[in-house]
C-alpha cells in the first residue's frame, strides 16, 4: 500500500494566531472547535498570503505624503508582474484586489490624531497561559503628551475579499494589542494607550480602537488561553487528515 501523502502538520505545543485568538473569543461553540483545530492542524497546501499588499499599505501609512496613487499603480505593477507558476498568479492577483479595494476605502481610515507611525519591527510572540501566540504587527504608534508623558500602540490589518471584518472581532484584536504591548514594551517608560492600539478593516476602511473594557477583555483572554492549554492535547484532527 502506497504511502499516502501528508496533508496536515500538526503543532504539538499550544499556538495560535492574535488574528484566530480575535476570532475565537467572538465565535460560537463550533467556531471556536474549527479555530483550535486549524491551529493544531495546519494545512500543507499552500495558502494565498497578501504579504506584499500588507508591506505596500504599512509603507503609505508611514509616507510623508501618502497618495492613493500609490497603491493602485502598484496593484497594476502586481497584475503585470510574470508569475512563474499558476499559484503565484493568483498571489498576485489577490495582492491586487487587496489594493484596490483599499484604495477604494482609504478615504474612511480614521487614524488616531497627533501620532507618530513607525515601522512595525519585530512582532515577538508571548506567552499567555501555556499558549504562544503571534501578533502581525503593520505599523506602530507614538505620541507624546503635554507633560512629556510617552504613549505607545500599534496597527494590524484584517483583510476578507467582500466581507466586513464583524465588529466585536475587531474590538477583541485591539484589545489583544493593548495586551500584548504591556507585555512587550520596546522603549523603556513608555504606555499603551488604548486609542493608539487598532485594527483596520481593509475592506471598509473601518478603524476599531481597543474598547474601554480591554483590560476585562485581556483577562478573559488569558482564562481562554489556559483552557486552549488544558484541551490541546484532546483536540482531534480533521477528517482523512495525514500528518
Amino acid at each position: 500500500m502506497p504511502d499516502l501523502k501528508k496533508t496536515h502538520r500538526l503543532v504539538k505545543t499550544p499556538q495560535i494566531s492574535a488574528r484566530y485568538l480575535a476570532d475565537y473569543m467572538a465565535a460560537s461553540e463550533i467556531g471556536k472547535r474549527n479555530i483550535l483545530t486549524a491551529s493544531k492542524y495546519q494545512a500543507i497546501a499552500r495558502v494565498v498570503q497578501h504579504d506584499e499588499a500588507k508591506q505596500t499599505i504599512s509603507k503609505f501609512f508611514r509616507s510623508e505624503n501618502p497618495a492613493i496613487d500609490h497603491l493602485t499603480v502598484a496593484a497594476k505593477k502586481l497584475r503585470d508582474r510574470m508569475a512563474d507558476s499558476d499559484f503565484d498568479r493568483d498571489v498576485f492577483d489577490h495582492n491586487a484586489d487587496y489594493l484596490d479595494r483599499f484604495a477604494k476605502v482609504v478615504h474612511v481610515v480614521e487614524m488616531p490624531d497627533k501620532a507618530e507611525i513607525l515601522a512595525p519591527g519585530q512582532s515577538q510572540k508571548i506567552e499567555i497561559g501555556g499558549v504562544k501566540i503571534g501578533a502581525d504587527l503593520q505599523f506602530r504608534l507614538r505620541r507624546v503628551t503635554k507633560t512629556n508623558k510617552i504613549k505607545i500602540g500599534a496597527g494590524v490589518f484584517r483583510y476578507s475579499k467582500g466581507k466586513a471584518l464583524k465588529p466585536e472581532v475587531g474590538a477583541w484584536q485591539s484589545a489583544f494589542l493593548l495586551g500584548y504591548l504591556g507585555e512587550t514594551a520596546v522603549e523603556a517608560g513608555a504606555e499603551p494607550e488604548g486609542k493608539l492600539c487598532v485594527t483596520l478593516d481593509m475592506y471598509t476602511g473601518q478603524t476599531y480602537p481597543a474598547p474601554t473594557d480591554s483590560v476585562s477583555r485581556y483577562k478573559n483572554m488569558q482564562a481562554a488561553c489556559v483552557a486552549i492549554s488544558e484541551r490541546w492535547d484532546n483536540i482531534k484532527p480533521p477528517a482523512n487528515a495525514v500528518f
